[in-house]
């Protein structure tokens, strides 16, 4: 039998994939990581697909992109990337990828994604270029608005990620934003509406608390 939070859970990703569709964006609920990997793999699908991937502790932590190498599929390594050239090959590969995996630092009940990005190369792909782009989110990624989704980025995800970056910013020693300009990592925001190209995102939300 679910918990009450369980439940919980279920009735909200419900709310939100149906307003997911409605923003031409697929949207899928798993109640945990593992039923998210197979939910992940069946997406890309048979045949050896080229998948990228942004920066993500939701994807680090709970082994989402060695299910896709153990899966046979070419898992393109950014890390392995290091020289200007290298980074040019790397923009390319990732352009032009079959999928992009990645996670949102926030989701609306809405179905609207809210990303903050330092460099916005994350964002980038998940606005344009791969074929495909399968978000996985936790259910603590989960909003009610918009701009409750930039202040939970800015004061509950960023703190953290800037101290596992070692940027040395307010945030990192306060835990609060300090509004910054030097050493920031929030220099783009970006909030995905719809998805101009149907069904080209897709995105999962687990039942489970997962990256920041």
């Amino acid at each position: 039998m679910a918990t009450p939070k369980e439940t919980f859970y279920e009735n909200q990703a419900a709310t939100i994939i149906k307003k997911l569709n409605m923003r031409k964006m697929e949207g899928y609920y798993c109640k945990n990581v593992e039923e998210a990997k197979a939910k992940m793999l069946e997406l890309i699908g048979n045949g050896k697909k080229t998948v990228g991937y942004g920066g993500s502790m939701t994807l680090d932590e709970n082994g989402f992109k060695d299910s896709v190498t153990a899966a046979g599929h070419e898992l393109i390594i950014r890390e392995n990337y290091k020289t200007p050239e290298e980074e040019k090959e790397l923009k390319s590969k990732l352009t032009n990828a079959d999928f992009f995996l990645m996670s949102t630092n926030a989701i609306t009940l809405d179905g609207e994604l809210v990303n903050i990005d330092g460099r916005g190369n994350r964002v980038s792909y998940l606005i344009y270029g791969p074929d495909n782009v399968i978000v996985i989110a936790g259910m603590n990624k989960v909003v009610s608005t918009v701009e409750d989704g930039y202040r939970r980025i800015r004061n509950i995800a960023t703190p953290p990620n800037c101290n596992r970056l070692d940027c040395k910013t307010p945030c990192a020693t306060t835990g609060k934003c300090g509004e910054c300009f030097t050493d920031s990592i929030c220099c783009e925001f970006v909030t995905t509406r719809m998805s101009r190209v149907p069904n080209r995102i897709k995105v999962i939300l687990v039942g489970e608390t997962l990256g920041y």
